[in-house]
Formats: structure tokens, C-alpha cells, sequence
């Protein structure tokens, strides 16, 4: 049976859940498609501490591995250093601590961008 790739806003929603899962704090969802050429979605995802920052991070690469073998294009940064992205193409997670989230403003950076989704 041939698996059916995933369309860049159902693997953004997925991912949306997953950081959900593992509680991940104040996700949000930017449709980046008409103020970017480089992604189509943004998930920006709080985490408490670097511990649940890093268990966020994990749960959605191993299990979007496993159920969907797909896998990031790259990841970068660190748990421990408080921001890590991890790049799935047209779809770009962004995971911090609450002080460095605030520090990028990502949101702000990119507020012309609408926000499909907001879980407090």
C-alpha cells in the first residue's frame, strides 16, 4: 500500500497536536504562504523548561517519523540554549523557552502573516 504524502497544512496540523500532546504552552499556527517565499507554515510552541522544550521537540520528530516516515530537512539549536527549529520544508516548528520566544517575537516579526490556530 502506498502511503499518500501529507499536504503542508495537514503535516502543520499534526504537528500542532503533537506539541499539544506533550504540553506544549501558547502553540500557534502562521500561515506564512503569502509574506514568505521560504515555508508555507510557522508553529511557534512554549515550553516550561528546557527538559519539556526537548520532550516536545522529540515527540513530534519520532512520531512523525514513525507514522508518517518523514523526517526534518535540518534542526537547529539546542534544548538546553532555550530555541531550537526544526525545518520540515514547507512547514518550520519553532520551540522555545518563554524569555527567548519573547526576545524573537516571531510573531511580531511576522504579524502580517494570519494565525490559523492559537492554543493557550
Amino acid at each position: 500500500m502506498e502511503v499518500r504524502p501529507l499536504e503542508p497544512i495537514e503535516l502543520a496540523r499534526i504537528i500542532v497536536d503533537l506539541a499539544s500532546d506533550k504540553k506544549g504552552e501558547n502553540v500557534v499556527l502562521m500561515d506564512m504562504r503569502q509574506v514568505s517565499p521560504i515555508t508555507d507554515f510557522f508553529i511557534i510552541v512554549s515550553g516550561t523548561s528546557d527538559r519539556q522544550l526537548k520532550a516536545i521537540i522529540e515527540h513530534i520528530a519520532d512520531e512523525l517519523k514513525k507514522t508518517h516516515d518523514i523526517r526534518p530537512w535540518r534542526t537547529e539549536g539546542a534544548a538546553s540554549g532555550g530555541w531550537v527549529l526544526i525545518d520540515y520544508g514547507d512547514v518550520v516548528v519553532h520551540a522555545f523557552l518563554p524569555e527567548k520566544r519573547g526576545y524573537y517575537d516571531l510573531e511580531g516579526l511576522w504579524r502580517e502573516a494570519p494565525v490559523m490556530v492559537r492554543i493557550q
